[in-house]
């Protein structure tokens, strides 16, 4: 497959598009716009499945295709083809005629950077077939070697190359070109009748190299395990209100659910979300600060798993202070909705594919560490739970209200973890949620890499993260 010494050469064709090509093309139909771009992407993927002792899926694939967007005012023209031509583009022009034409300045283009949180380097090419599949029958081997009371092993692989330009009218194309690998382990454990689950997972923005070490995939298959076994030990989960004490990482992504989506740009333009109009107010305790950071790197200089160079509309990414100790400082824009509130974008103009429109997304949404020793914090609850992994979570943007499954959770009585509990649900919603915060970690983690946020029928990478969290009173749904 690979173009690596000229990916644009993915993009480019003599006889369908030359780069002078797609600029004018784009110079001429965005001519009555606000704003706007030609979005061209190829993509390449793979993912590997091994389950019940054997391969059950091998799958690859690669795609190619624009995206074409004009905006005048509030409306958004887009058209997208899986063509790469200067005639497809061209017909898809036609689309924003339809637009009623700018009155306008058309808007200043993305500032820009030289700055790359990855390699150009492609995964899929990088190591062959055989030792992708060899790495998945020993990890599924070494599992069921490990314990006993193993009764199924999953492992999956997956890693996507993607190029991506920008091409404006009035500045120079944009290229990014990102990586993307993960790693996941699933073990079902059983005793006495009983079967539970455990997982984990692991990736980011580098090749498969990190993901071969023993040393990675060996702590994949111990930390699902061990929340494999200790579920099998698990006891029917209380229900009432009671003080949470959520771990550090992961459950993070009770506040990119909670609270991160009602601080996107659209929401708060139209009024919708529980944060609209807020700016300035306090909306957390003191010592809760939130932030947006898409330049993030891992402990190896890697880009993380939600980490841009530049988001999809060309922007930088950046680091996003959304709330202060306490105080609500600003949301997550993308060019249309900075433009209409009047402030600048702030690299969160995102996209699953050519074939959809940008829109405010969150990159890695984390809160910054608090002053508090996670043991003390525990030693405060009388009563309630530790909260130490989270599954599924929905929530309602114009309420903030929230439901959240905890994939493994404890009892807490006098200060000191107990037996782990089965079927615990978190309810709240996020505006009170981080009103109700009285403890703050010092000990700050980010996920392992493996988030995805839904929005609009969309789905991108994301990260999460959190300190260890003391809140004093969540709705706990249980089954006991």
């Amino acid at each position: 497959m690979t173009a690596l010494n000229d990916p644009r050469s993915l993009l480019y064709r003599s006889g369908q598009l030359s780069p002078d090509e797609a600029t004018a093309l784009v110079r001429r139909t965005l001519s009555r716009c606000d704003d706007g771009e030609l979005f061209l992407q190829f993509t390449a993927s793979e993912a590997f499945g091994f389950d019940d002792g054997r391969l059950k899926t091998a799958d690859y694939s690669r795609e190619s295709g624009f995206g074409l967007r004009g905006v005048s005012g509030e409306m958004t023209g887009f058209a997208h083809a899986n063509e790469i031509s200067a005639a497809a583009i061209a017909r898809a022009g036609e689309t924003l005629s339809l637009l009623d034409p700018a009155t306008g300045p058309q808007a200043a283009p993305p500032a820009r950077t030289n700055r790359h949180l990855y390699t150009d380097a492609s995964p899929l090419d990088a190591v062959d077939f055989a030792t992708k599949v060899a790495l998945l029958e020993q990890i599924d081997a070494v599992a069921r070697a490990r314990d006993p009371r193993v009764a199924q092993v999953s492992a999956s692989l997956a890693a996507s190359w993607s190029v991506v330009e920008i091409v404006r009218g009035d500045a120079e194309p944009v290229l990014d070109v990102r990586p993307l690998v993960r790693l996941n382990v699933s073990i079902v454990a059983e005793a006495n009748g009983r079967r539970e689950t455990g997982s984990f997972g692991i990736g980011g923005r580098y090749l498969y190299d990190d993901l071969l070490k023993p040393e990675t995939w060996n702590r994949a298959i111990d930390v699902a395990l061990a929340q494999a076994l200790t579920n099998l030990e698990s006891v029917a989960a209380p229900a009432g209100e009671m003080p949470v004490l959520c771990g550090p990482g992961w459950p993070g992504v009770l506040l990119h659910e909670a609270v991160g989506h009602g601080l996107e740009g659209d929401f708060n333009r139209k009024g919708t979300s529980a944060f609209a109009g807020r700016i300035g107010q306090r909306v957390a305790a003191p010592g809760v600060t939130v932030i947006d950071d898409g330049s993030l790197l891992n402990a190896q200089g890697q880009g993380r798993r939600g980490s841009l160079s530049v988001d999809d509309e060309g922007t930088p990414t950046q680091e996003n202070i959304l709330i202060e100790d306490g105080i609500l400082k600003g949301y997550i824009q993308d060019r249309l909705n900075a433009r209409l509130m009047g402030v600048a974008p702030t690299g969160n103009g995102r996209r699953e594919s050519y074939a959809h429109a940008p829109m405010p997304r969150m990159t890695n949404t984390f809160m910054r560490a608090g002053q508090d020793d996670p043991a003390e914090l525990l030693s405060r609850m009388k009563k309630g739970i530790y909260a130490k992994s989270f599954g599924g979570g929905q929530v309602d943007i114009t309420s903030g209200k929230f439901v959240f499954s905890c994939t493994e959770a404890y009892l807490v009585e006098d200060g000191k973890i107990g037996a782990p509990i089965k079927g615990a649900t978190l309810i709240g919603d996020g505006p009170s949620v981080l009103t109700r915060v009285i403890g703050i970690g010092n000990d700050l983690e980010l996920d392992e890499g493996v988030g995805v946020c839904g929005k609009g029928g969309q789905s991108v990478p994301a990260g999460v993260g959190q300190p260890t969290l003391l809140i004093e009173g969540l709705t706990v749904g249980g089954t006991g």
